[in-house]
């Protein structure tokens, strides 16, 4: 590598299905010199003494003995995920090639889903939605004393404090619950 050349590093392939995403790409030639598997495959010998680092996002491009025998200048592989199961680190490492990963990356974002989600189940939000939206004759029939109003936007839910679910409805001012 020449001075003020970036180093280079091997990614799949940027966008389309399995490539890196394009915003990451554009991040990553900032610091980096860019090479996918297809101009490496394509010119094996002027690429493999260029590469320094593999970059592998979404499990991609597959590290294999023959990638990394074709890689003699290879210090690195970066792990955009928080696992490398899919990595076999013992090969890896007896080529003396280092591999990073991101632990904890995702770890808050996943807390976050796990809670709003349980909460969600617990609480039947999804089954209040879906009420709001196509409104209690959808699923129980039309009230009598509604019949007459068609228009049921106007709709509002609460929950009973001794948990169990309940909706309050309120259409133009008459106001009804049940529980579920």
């Amino acid at each position: 590598m020449a001075e003020g050349e970036l180093p280079s590093v091997l990614i799949l392939d940027i966008g389309g299905t399995h490539g890196v995403l394009e915003d990451l790409a554009a991040l990553l030639k900032k610091h980096f010199h860019l090479i996918t598997m297809k101009e490496f495959l394509g010119n094996k010998e002027e690429m493999r003494k260029k590469i320094q680092s593999v970059f592998v996002f979404e499990c991609r491009p597959t590290i294999d003995r023959e990638l990394l025998e074709s890689l003699p200048n290879l210090k690195v592989i970066a792990n955009s995920g928080v696992g490398v199961d899919h990595l076999d680190l013992k090969m890896i490492s007896s080529f003396g090639v280092k591999v990073t990963n991101t632990p904890h990356a995702v770890a808050d974002p996943t807390a976050d889903i796990g809670m709003a989600l349980m909460l969600a189940s617990a609480r039947r939000l999804v089954e209040g939605s879906v009420l709001n939206f196509l409104g209690p004759s959808y699923f129980f029939g039309t009230p009598r004393f509604c019949c007459e109003r068609d228009d049921l936007s106007e709709s509002m839910f609460g929950m009973l404090l001794q948990g169990k679910f309940s909706e309050a409805l309120t259409f133009r001012g008459i106001y009804f619950s049940y529980v579920l």
